[in-house]
């Protein structure tokens, strides 16, 4: 069969792939929840849901470096990438070896496309209606939960030195907009923008302040500096799996929204 992936790739497939190469972790858990967990070869390091499964399979590198020698001795009937978290020299130096599935994932349909993908490519089409339905029914119940509610400005850090948010283009900035969040960096160019705090506070500063828990991890000292440059902005350290990770931790995140929500 000829499938074509969210980068309008084609790829051809003589049977369903039974040999998985994943190198995104909210992927690696999304084909686990697929019933997958067999078929799947080789993860990275950071591929750390569910707990025990990187323990039992090949290790080979982290997002944005990987062990091409390591992949090619498994033999893997596919190997799972995305456009933002892997770069493009990987997906180059990978698809010699056998088809590169990259998806890219901006919103709540791509998310649900890419599962629905998963479900064709690995024969698995039950299992991602299943994973489809709770994802629209989790944000159906969760966009009830917001009806009324006044927006609010929202900056979302995830690095430190330099301080750098979330912007437009991004998974993240989805997900803030459903949490009825009005991203204040929404129309920077750059999807990560780096930022001056002296400069935020004299345009125009955030109701609230998101500190993610990764990629850095925050700390007290960081949430009182930044808040000095705000006009008593609430801060507030977050999950940053839940804002960042696509597949079928999204049902996880509308729960964990929900407590949020309750916090301000």
């Amino acid at each position: 069969m000829i499938l074509i992936d969210q980068l309008n790739t084609s790829h051809f497939f003589a049977s369903t792939p039974n040999r998985i190469v994943s190198l995104v972790p909210s992927q690696t858990e999304l084909l686990f929840d697929l019933g997958l967990q067999d078929c799947l070869v080789g993860v990275t390091k950071f591929c750390v849901h569910p707990l025990h499964l990187k323990a039992t399979k090949i290790v080979v590198g982290g997002t944005k470096t990987v062990n091409v020698d390591k992949i090619r001795v498994l033999q893997p009937d596919i190997i799972i990438c995305n456009k933002e978290e892997n770069t493009k020299e990987i997906v180059e130096l990978l698809s010699p070896i056998c088809p590169v599935w990259v998806t890219n994932i901006f919103t709540i349909e791509d998310n649900i496309q890419m599962i629905t993908d998963f479900g064709t490519i690995f024969n698995k089409q039950i299992e991602a209606q299943h994973w489809n339905y709770k994802i629209k029914l989790a944000l159906a119940d969760f966009k009830s939960l917001l009806r009324g509610k006044l927006p609010k400005k929202v900056a979302y850090f995830i690095w430190s030195n330099p301080y750098m948010v979330a912007g437009n283009d991004t998974f993240i900035n989805e997900l803030l907009l459903l949490n009825n969040f009005e991203n204040i960096y929404k129309n920077r160019i750059e999807r990560y923008p780096e930022i001056d705090l002296e400069i935020m506070r004299m345009e125009e500063t955030p109701d609230i302040v998101l500190l993610s828990s990764e990629p850095f991890p925050f700390t007290d000292q960081h949430a009182f500096e930044i808040n000095k440059y705000t006009h008593n902005a609430k801060t507030i350290f977050v999950d940053g799996e839940m804002f960042s990770w696509y597949g079928s931790r999204v049902v996880k995140a509308f729960d964990y929204f929900k407590k949020l929500q309750s916090e301000i």
